[in-house]
């Protein structure tokens, strides 16, 4: 069986290291920690690794945050890989700092990047995985905080966070969404 994990964010230096680039932080941990490198392809970098055996596609889409369905649409079918096979990781505000939360489906909650991801899919049931992001904010600055560098003080969580989601996409892989759920999900 093959695997798409599509880390969610924004190309350009100008959003390496923020919150809203957080799906792009997992996915390239993936991929070091595979030995593999991204190649700019259409839409989206993409590094091709084996986990165990399994081939697994990562991506990150080219298309900004808000465009990343045509890229994940794209890219399933590209492949022929079953979206009950692709894993979606995006940041999450209504999710602290600490947390990552893994689900079949759902609303998007606000987030656009999920949104264009069901409008090109046509459905909300795909598999995806949330990482707090927290809502250290002021009221109306929450574009400004989702697009900021992570805090010296949070640096050290962001990493072991990184790991956590990692080893929760390799959990998903291997056992499936439900017990990776069941692992993570606390």
């Amino acid at each position: 069986m093959k695997y798409l994990i599509a880390g969610l964010g924004n190309i350009g230096a100008e959003y390496d290291f923020t919150r809203h680039n957080i799906g792009f932080s997992v996915v390239e941990y993936l991929a070091m920690k595979h030995e593999g490198v991204f190649k700019t392809e259409k839409l989206a970098q993409v590094c091709e690794i084996k986990i165990r055996g399994r081939q697994v596609v990562l991506i990150k889409p080219t298309t900004y945050m808000n465009l990343s369905g045509k890229a994940l649409n794209y890219w399933l079918q590209a492949e022929k890989i079953n979206i009950q096979n692709s894993l979606t990781i995006t940041d999450d505000l209504s999710l602290p700092l600490g947390k990552i939360r893994l689900r079949q489906g759902g609303s998007p909650g606000g987030h656009n990047g999920l949104s264009n991801i069901m409008d090109s899919l046509h459905t909300a049931e795909f598999p995806r995985l949330r990482f707090g992001i927290g809502s250290n904010f002021p009221k109306g600055m929450q574009v400004q905080y989702v697009l900021s560098r992570w805090y010296k003080e949070e640096e050290e969580e962001v990493a072991l966070q990184i790991e956590k989601s990692a080893l929760a996409a390799e959990t998903f892989i291997f056992a499936g969404l439900v017990q990776a759920m069941n692992q993570f999900n606390k």
